[in-house]
Parts: C-alpha cells; sequence; structure tokens
C-alpha cells in the first residue's frame, strides 16, 4: 500500500508540472506579459520595457517557466497586479468561503442521494422510481446556472423567501455559516445537479449489491427487511460513491465558479470570473493549477478511501 501511494504521489507531482507547463504556455501565447492589462493600452515603449525588465518577463519562456515553477514549489502563486495583492492572500481570503459552500452542497447531496438511490432500486420500476428517474435526468442535464435563475425566480422573486444575490455580510467563512439564509438558493443549486448524478450510480449500485448471494442469505435467515437494508445493502452499495465523491472535487470547484457569479457569493469561483475579465493571468494560471492538483488529489483520496473501506480491495 505504502509503495502503492509513493507511486501515485509522484504522478501525481508530473501530472501537476505538466498542468502548470500547459497553462503556463496557453497563457503565454495569449499575452507573453501583463504590461497592457497593468498599464493600460497607451503605455509608451519605454514605459513597457521598462516594466517588463523590472519584474522580469523580458526573460526567455523557459526561464520564465522554471521561475514560476521555482515559486510553486514554495506555494508562491505569483502577484495580482490588479488587485495589488499576493495570490496566495487572494486565495487564502476566498477559500475558506468556496470550501464552505462546496462542502455543505456534497453533504446536503449525499444525504438525500443515498436514501433515494437504495429506495429506487428497492421500489425498482414503480411510479415512484419512474418519477424519481425522470425528475433527477432533468436535473442532471440542467445547467447549474439555469436552475439557480430558476430557484431565485421562484423563491426570491415570487415568494420573497431568500434574497436573490449574497450580501455584502457574507466578508467570513465564519459570516457564511451563520447566514443561512444568504446561502440557502446556491447551496441548493449546487447540491440539486449533484443529487442528480449520485443518486442514479446508487441506484444502479443498490440493484447490483440486491443480486448478490449474501442479501438473499441474510433475507433466508429471517433477518428484518430494515435490517438487510441498512447493514447489509447500504455498507455495499456506499462503496462506489467513495470513488464518486473523489471525483467529484474538482466538479464541484468548476460549479462554484458558475454559482458564485449567479449569486454574486464572495469565493474563489467569483475571484476567477472577475480576474478573467480584468485579464488577472497570475490568479487565472493559479486557479487551474489548484483545479489540476485537486483532481490528481480526489483520485488518490478515493482509492486510499476505497481499499480502507472494502478489505477485498489491495493495491500492490
Amino acid at each position: 500500500m505504502t509503495g502503492y501511494i509513493v507511486r501515485r504521489l509522484i504522478t501525481a507531482v508530473i501530472v501537476t508540472i505538466g498542468i502548470a507547463a500547459i497553462s503556463f504556455l496557453l497563457l503565454h501565447e495569449l499575452a507573453a506579459s501583463p504590461v497592457n492589462a497593468v498599464l493600460g493600452p497607451k503605455a509608451t515603449p519605454q514605459a513597457i520595457r521598462a516594466w517588463n525588465k523590472t519584474h522580469g518577463y523580458d526573460r526567455p519562456f523557459l526561464a520564465q517557466f522554471f521561475s514560476y515553477l521555482n515559486n510553486l514549489l514554495h506555494l508562491n502563486f505569483g502577484y495580482s497586479y490588479k488587485q495589488g495583492q499576493s495570490v496566495g492572500a487572494l486565495f487564502d481570503e476566498n477559500a475558506g468561503r468556496s470550501a464552505y459552500l462546496s462542502g455543505a452542497s456534497l453533504v446536503l447531496a449525499l444525504i438525500i442521494a443515498i436514501p433515494l438511490g437504495v429506495a429506487q432500486a428497492v421500489k425498482r420500476n414503480s411510479a415512484g422510481d419512474y418519477a424519481a428517474t425522470a425528475l433527477t435526468f432533468t436535473l442532471y442535464s440542467m445547467p447549474s446556472f439555469f436552475l439557480g435563475l430558476i430557484l431565485i425566480q421562484i423563491f426570491a422573486l415570487d415568494l420573497h423567501i431568500f434574497p436573490p444575490l449574497v450580501s455584502d455580510n457574507v466578508t467570513t467563512t465564519w459570516s457564511a455559516i451563520i447566514h443561512p439564509a444568504q446561502l440557502f438558493l446556491p447551496i441548493v443549486t449546487l447540491a440539486a445537479v449533484t443529487v442528480a448524478s449520485f443518486s442514479r450510480y446508487m441506484r444502479s449500485s443498490a440493484l447490483d449489491s440486491l443480486a448478490q448471494d449474501y442479501i438473499r442469505l441474510a433475507r433466508a435467515k429471517g433477518l428484518a427487511e430494515r435490517l438487510v437494508l441498512s447493514r447489509h445493502l447500504l455498507r455495499n452499495s456506499c462503496l462506489p460513491m467513495i470513488t464518486l465523491v473523489g471525483l467529484s472535487i474538482p466538479g464541484l470547484l468548476a460549479g462554484n465558479l458558475l454559482t458564485e457569479v449567479l449569486f454574486n457569493y464572495p469565493g474563489l469561483g467569483l475571484l476567477f470570473y472577475n480576474a478573467l475579465g480584468n485579464e488577472d493571468y497570475p490568479i487565472l494560471l493559479a486557479y487551474t493549477v489548484i483545479g489540476g492538483v485537486l483532481t490528481v488529489l480526489g483520485n488518490l483520496l478515493a482509492d486510499i478511501a476505497v481499499t480502507a473501506a472494502d478489505p477485498r480491495i489491495r493495491f500492490d
């Protein structure tokens, strides 16, 4: 197991370097230097050359790239000239709120999806199963921003129950926690789309488990149906969900981007969106690299968690 984890970590480092290289190359081809975004389109050639020399953008591409890799090793993601802060400080300021939004929506999705998938498997081909399937397919095919607009129209504009946008009071992670009404619509928007995919996987996994001999044996021994479902079916059916949760981590980061912009929620997604409009390339590059790292770590953590949960699985 230790050797497997070491090999995966080495692979993770290689993949992360590849992501950083591709992202850096694409941004370099798009704009070799952010000087125009910083000084403006009317900057003189002398001012441009002086700024590039001062900040190291007059060096060859490989020299700039290896400097960036060295900075990444020291957790230095660069400097946002537009906002006058380091990218690390901006991420520290916003990451907690994005993590809370992702975590809350993920927990809510699991709470709904797991029992829903089991109930559909137990009552398969019933009217309730068909209705739940139709609903989940509808949510699964719906873009998160479109669902968010529907929720805003219903709960904010028509019923006036929840605010349509997150107010300026939500400035820290703690303020996001103590203002649940502000985050109800963003959390439900992210959770609803996630429930749609999770419940389908859970239903399929539960159907496979119901066909196994140990379920028939438990019922033949006279074990109550409630205990059959809770002790035998649920635990084994949840194993594929562990992998799915690990793989969904980068997806939640991408979903946050759309949801945070829609509800004006101050997190990493909104920070990325504003940086895209301001041509703030250090933030764009850091967000892309972190997304790649989360993808690799999500896969690794999912593999380790499945191994710990299922003793039949062993990695050499």
